[in-house]
């Protein structure tokens, strides 16, 4: 591993990837956390791989295909050892994670999907505030892709999506 930044060696980049997963409120894609490692801008993807499956084999971290999560072992080593990677990676850990968790929060509350069915597609589209649906919306596509085009746009647009709806309708 090379030393360019403040991650030196295998069981500083073990400790970061627990320390990521430790923040995040649920599994999240191997490829993401790779990203979100790579702050410290040192870690290569050979050295992520074999310390991931290194902590796969000690049972800190559970991997279903291509995503992964800490298990409660993991969590109490994280807690233990997170004071041993220096303040600046871990604090970039912290705030990286931090993002992270807003940005799964923010997805769970976006529905945009698109269903088939006899030759008709139609884009389910829904916004939900955490308590319960704030917009449910179902749109006729002519084909799957303007429904894929729409569900994107949508996720990208939720919000202002449903202001425009709610200025139009209380005119």
């Amino acid at each position: 591993m090379d030393e360019k930044g403040f991650v030196f060696g295998q069981l500083d980049l073990k400790v970061l990837i627990l320390v990521i997963l430790r923040r995040l409120p649920e599994e999240v894609e191997t490829d993401r956390l790779f990203r979100l490692c790579q702050e410290d801008g040192v870690v290569n993807y050979f050295d992520f791989s074999v310390c991931l499956d290194e902590l796969r084999e000690s049972g800190q971290v559970e991997l279903d295909e291509d995503w992964c999560r800490i298990t409660e072992r993991g969590v109490r080593n994280a807690d233990m050892l997170e004071n041993s990677l220096p303040y600046s990676v871990r604090r970039l850990a912290e705030k990286t994670a931090e993002s992270e968790a807003a940005a799964m929060a923010r997805g769970d509350s976006i529905l945009a999907r698109h269903r088939v069915s006899d030759g008709v597609c139609v884009a389910e589209l829904g916004l939900n505030d955490g308590v319960s649906d704030i917009l449910r919306l179902s749109v006729l596509c002519a084909d799957e892709k303007q429904a894929k085009k729409i569900e994107k746009t949508f996720r990208r647009h939720a919000e202002e999506t449903y202001q425009k709806i709610m200025d139009i309708l209380c005119e």
